[in-house]
């Protein structure tokens, strides 16, 4: 009844999922006779989250500071510019330019980053934009993978484990995704470039093809320390990568660096952690309440309780195949569920039930985080951003859909056979 009720307020928007998260487990317990335990329930809930929710406060932070201070700039501004007149160029501009943006692990950056740069391209050479939108989608689904982001860190936080540790097995059949999302980016630009053939763009000008910057934006320019500050991220997320130093710390010390690089004076470092506060906090907000959820529903025995009940209902011949089965059909269910009811309310019941099958709960997680909310995200009606992205492209979103569909789920099914060739997770 706690995950129905909270299910349906999430999903019909009745109640904000802070609130959901909090209110309805506090009220489940206290009917079922636990009211003396819910102070010890609820600290150990947000005890486990702690990690996670500090890594994702620096994190963006870091990132955004990173934005703001131009790291990406010359990158961008580049390809932008060679893509003059070739639409195959074009089409991989977009593509690379989706994975940079997305570096932060926020949908809404990405697309303010990439549409607004691509779409004047787009329009003035005749090009299909829904081939913007789902090049774009290809690039921030599959990069949404990565620790930082929202998938990864909620399944992390109901596992109780590093974000990172989740994640490590996953890089190289990410990378393989990422290179699935780039052929299918040759072949989207290459049908684009027969249609349409080379284009002749000197009426267009230069400045067309250049991002378009107020004077606001351009002030926290540091074109000095672009390689500085691109070291400074290769730096973190090396470091966090071979296990050195713990996500959380790594941010911290990134932000840390990079405040002091880029912006030295006291009162410029306090306006810039404002300016990504918000985005930080509003997240963060989400976990730390999701740790009430998940104290209460574990330590009183409510995830105990909803497992067995699947697992009385759930075949052997087919229980012992609920990560294959989850792996290949997560990126649909984007469409299905939002991330806060998926990730906190559907998956610790799925984590617990794949244990009885001797199905290790991290399993569970890794097949989710490969398409629920990541490559699933920018065609989810679930997801604010999605309307951010066809809003901008000035697309249709069930065009948008249908035609972004099957290269996401080709991408997400790609990257759950290499983990299963890999014995990332076995059968």
């Amino acid at each position: 009844m706690v995950i129905a009720a909270i299910l349906y307020f999430i999903m019909s928007k009745k109640l904000a999922p802070v609130v959901s998260f909090v209110a309805v487990p506090i009220i489940g317990a206290i009917l079922i006779g636990e009211v003396g335990n819910l102070g010890s329930f609820i600290s150990s809930g947000i005890s486990s989250m702690a990690p996670t929710g500090v890594m994702f406060i620096f994190s963006v932070l870091f990132f955004g500071i990173m934005r703001d201070s131009g790291a990406f700039d010359p990158i961008v501004n580049f390809i932008v510019k060679i893509s003059f007149g070739k639409p195959l160029l074009v089409v991989i501009g977009t593509y690379i330019i989706g994975i940079i943006g997305h570096l932060d692990g926020s949908g809404a950056t990405t697309f303010l980053l990439v549409i607004p740069a691509m779409l004047p391209i787009y329009e003035k050479l005749s090009m299909n934009k829904l081939v913007l939108t789902a090049v774009t989608a290809m690039a921030a689904g599959t990069m949404n993978i990565t620790p930082w982001g929202g998938p990864t860190l909620r399944a992390a936080t109901v596992l109780e484990m590093n974000a990172m540790e989740l994640y490590r097995p996953v890089i190289i059949p990410q990378l393989v995704g990422l290179l699935v999302g780039l052929i299918f980016s040759y072949m989207l630009g290459k049908k684009e470039q027969k249609r349409l053939g080379d284009i002749k763009v000197d009426d267009i000008g230069e400045a067309a093809f250049t991002m378009e910057e107020n004077q606001e934006e351009l002030a926290l320019k540091r074109p000095k320390l672009v390689i500085p500050n691109i070291i400074l991220i290769i730096l973190v997320i090396g470091i966090m990568i071979t296990g050195k130093i713990a996500p959380a710390p790594a941010f911290m010390i990134g932000t840390a660096i990079a405040l002091i690089m880029n912006y030295p004076n006291s009162e410029d470092q306090k306006i810039r952690i404002d300016a990504h506060a918000k985005e930080a906090m509003l997240m963060a907000s989400v976990l730390f309440s999701a740790g009430v959820l998940l104290g209460i529903f574990k330590e009183s025995g409510m995830a105990g309780a909803m497992a067995q009940m699947m697992v009385s209902v759930l075949p052997n011949s087919l229980g012992k195949y609920l990560a294959v089965i989850l792996g290949y059909i997560s990126m649909p269910l984007s469409l299905v569920f939002d991330p806060d009811s998926y990730y906190f309310g559907v998956m610790p019941v799925l984590a617990e039930t794949a244990k009885a099958f001797s199905i290790p709960a991290v399993d569970i997680a890794r097949a989710s985080i490969i398409g629920q909310i990541t490559t699933g995200f920018p065609i989810s009606p679930l997801t604010p951003s999605t309307f951010l992205l066809v809003g901008l492209a000035k697309v249709d979103l069930g065009e948008h859909q249908k035609f972004a569909f099957k290269y996401l789920f080709i991408i997400s099914a790609v990257i759950m056979t290499v983990m299963l060739l890999m014995g990332v997770i076995r059968v």
